[in-house]
């Protein structure tokens, strides 16, 4: 399917090397026991602050306990200030959360480990919903996601593992429409290497002419 394969190619997630605890420093006789995580409430709410107007998403922490973990982890972090909806094809999604302006250019964020793939968590990737973004590992995806735009039943468990829906947008809707319609075309974008983090420059098409730019992601 054109839509889904489309998806598939232009995810553009690096990867970095997990830490395999070697070299690091001898437990200390007076440390302290580790204190546990504080629960995340089981519908949180993110508000982004667009350059086209503000969305807010409800996520589902109790359906997608993991991809809510770790996307509020980048919340947390910063990470989305500032970045971009790099990828934008109407009647299907709109993709962001990876790419930033640096010097006129949009360049790849660097970003941590793929998480587990909740694809089986039975939340579609109906109209609204905020999905994760990977390669074609169900096991890949980091920061990068997408809204769908409309009913993609062809992203939806079983097919290559489900693409994990961790919310729904709950104000906003209509600032997703505008994104949707934005002119879209080929431009540059600057990728890092997997393994090496080297920066790699290729056009790529469905990217907004005029950026779209996320300016914060709030956790409310």
């Amino acid at each position: 399917m054109k839509r889904r394969s489309a998806l598939l190619a232009l995810v553009l997630i690096p990867f970095l090397p997990c830490c395999n605890g070697k070299g690091a420093p001898p437990a200390s006789v007076e440390s302290q026991p580790a204190q546990a995580k504080p629960a995340i409430p089981a519908a949180p709410k993110v508000r982004f602050k667009t350059s086209q107007g503000e969305i807010v998403v409800e996520l589902n922490a109790q359906k997608a306990p993991v991809t809510v973990e770790n996307f509020l982890g980048y919340v947390k972090k910063k990470h989305y200030d500032g970045t971009v909806f790099h990828r934008v094809i109407n009647g299907f999604m709109i993709q962001g959360g990876g790419f930033a302006v640096e010097e006129g250019k949009l360049v790849e964020k660097v970003s941590g480990a793929g998480i587990v793939n909740e694809g089986q968590n039975g939340l579609k990737n109906d109209r609204g919903t905020i999905a994760m973004a990977r390669t074609a590992d169900p096991n890949s995806a980091t920061a990068q996601f997408f809204i769908n735009v409309a009913d993609n039943a062809a992203l939806n468990f079983p097919s290559n593992g489900g693409y994990a829906v961790f919310g729904k947008v709950v104000s906003g809707i209509e600032v997703v429409d505008k994104i949707k319609a934005v002119a879209t075309g080929q431009k540059e974008l600057t990728m890092r290497h997997p393994a090496t983090g080297e920066k790699l420059t290729m056009p790529s098409g469905d990217v907004p002419l005029a950026n779209v730019v996320i300016e914060s992601v709030t956790a409310e």
